[in-house]
């Protein structure tokens, strides 16, 4: 038995499903950018194995950048604050800009990156997630192209973490609620002994 076997509560997506939705993705995604030569902007650190498996189905020349946002740290919640730890590499003014996100929920962080990159001048911003949450929206969103709609429960796998855990597994699964719990009861009981 696999060590993460008894954190997951189920798969919600598996990797056949996965590796389909990418690739319907990348194929409108070449359409709508042929001959525009994107620059795909990553959010790291969950979007990577997504960008990894989109940017190798896309049929169009692109480029790649990206950035590190923080609104969670290491708990199950957004705090609401929002932080540009790594920012990009290159000019985007005039380039035709694809955010590639790993989930969208409240929508705060994706509002905030979009809000940032407007000002930078781009020929078009567009946004790509590959899983939604409608009902944790805290902000009405225009999402361009979206892998899946998925329940409001924590999830993990395929770059998605819990306390920088779980990145790895090939599969979109739910975390157990005892999982995290248990994590948010070490770290207040740490914090109480520090105080």
């Amino acid at each position: 038995m696999n060590s993460w076997a008894k954190d997951i509560a189920r798969i919600l997506i598996p990797h056949e499903e996965l590796q389909r939705r990418v690739a319907e993705l990348a194929a409108q995604i070449s359409a709508d950018y042929a001959e525009r030569n994107p620059l795909l902007v990553c959010v790291l650190k969950g979007g990577f194995i997504f960008l990894a498996d989109l940017t190798r189905a896309l049929t169009v020349p692109h480029c790649v950048d990206f950035m590190a946002i923080s609104s969670y740290g290491n708990a199950t919640r957004s705090t609401g604050v929002v932080r540009i730890l790594k920012d990009l590499d290159c000019d985007i003014v005039g380039r035709h800009v694809l955010i590639v996100e790993d989930i969208i929920d409240t929508g705060r962080t994706i509002a905030y990156l979009l809000e940032n990159l407007r000002v930078r001048q781009p020929a078009s911003l567009r946004v790509c997630t590959l899983l939604s949450k409608p009902a944790r929206r805290e902000i009405e969103l225009h999402i361009d192209y979206v892998g899946f709609e998925i329940p409001n429960e924590f999830v993990i796998g395929y770059g998605l973490d819990y306390a920088e855990n779980y990145r790895n597994l090939p599969f979109i699964g739910v975390l157990k609620p005892e999982v995290y719990q248990r994590g948010l009861q070490q770290a207040s009981g740490a914090k109480a002994s520090q105080g």
